[in-house]
């Protein structure tokens, strides 16, 4: 059996991940912040719940250790712990600014750097590195949670070739709008003495909804594509999961830049673009 490791389990994509391995016949070893409060993912012997900060190397040690003791190996790793600051980037504070870096960006590469002398070891492994369509494409009010997911596509590209010589794969997923509670539970830029863009994030952020609301995929089904993601041996590098970023992907690599530019103005803020545009793609 093979095995893998999964960061950010306790909800979401990570839970329906770790439920869709354990289901196909791998081990998992589930990691979380808070184990104890976890119950669903600890009825299989077949499972590990641990607990693990993505800042802290000293846990991300001991989750790979214990996941090894217990299960022989690791097979694949899976970066998916993170979180969102929606709001205007000059509303947030400094403390929003680098703990959003510390888990989204420092946290995979201080997981992934842990498990690489293992796989190394091993003479191959897997590496899934969970990005966004926010990794390739930008919306209104999300500069900051951009920021980190263009740092995970670049870095994970990079490392991509770089790991060919150690025989390990490495994947980039990229889901579009789910059905998890992402958004809602994403924090708010924290310097309240600024309102000058309380209108423009109000606005922003409801047409983002309205726009992505009919066009979710569901936790299992993103769960799904990792799955095939981590079976495949065919190289492939991106795994683009909605129909939401298959379209504005699509307009992305079709327009010029700036007509994409104009698109997206005219489609998600057109309150504050009055330049008259053909917003059908």
């Amino acid at each position: 059996m093979k095995t893998i490791l999964i960061t950010g389990t306790s909800s979401g994509i990570g839970k329906a991940t770790a439920k869709k391995f354990l289901n196909a016949g791998w081990n998992v070893i589930a990691t979380m912040r808070s184990p104890e409060k976890e119950e669903e993912l600890k009825n299989s012997n077949a499972m590990l719940v641990m607990k693990l900060e993505v800042t802290d190397m000293n846990s991300i040690q001991k989750a790979i250790d214990a996941g090894i003791e217990k299960f022989g190996k690791i097979d694949a790793l899976m970066n998916n712990a993170g979180f969102g600051t929606f709001g205007a980037f000059e509303t947030a504070t400094q403390k929003q600014v680098e703990e959003l870096f510390n888990v989204n960006v420092y946290g995979y590469l201080n997981v992934t750097r842990a498990i690489l002398p293992h796989f190394r070891k091993n003479g191959k492994g897997t590496l899934l590195n969970v990005s966004s369509q926010g990794g390739r494409i930008t919306f209104p009010t999300c500069s900051l949670y951009h920021a980190t997911k263009f740092a995970i596509e670049g870095f994970t590209e990079s490392l991509s070739y770089e790991l060919i010589s150690e025989n390990i794969e490495v994947k980039i997923i990229e889901p579009g709008a789910t059905d998890t509670s992402f958004v809602g539970s994403a924090n708010m830029g924290g310097n309240d003495s600024i309102t000058n863009y309380q209108k423009f994030d109000k606005i922003a952020l409801e047409t983002y909804g309205k726009l992505n609301e009919k066009s979710q995929s569901t936790s299992d089904e993103i769960a799904e594509v990792i799955l095939e993601a981590a079976n495949d041996k065919s190289g492939r590098l991106r795994y683009i999961i909605g129909e939401d970023t298959k379209r504005l992907l699509n307009a992305r690599n079709t327009m010029t830049d700036q007509e994409y530019v104009d698109y997206m103005r005219g489609t998600y803020i057109p309150e504050f673009w009055d330049k008259k545009i053909n917003t059908s793609i």
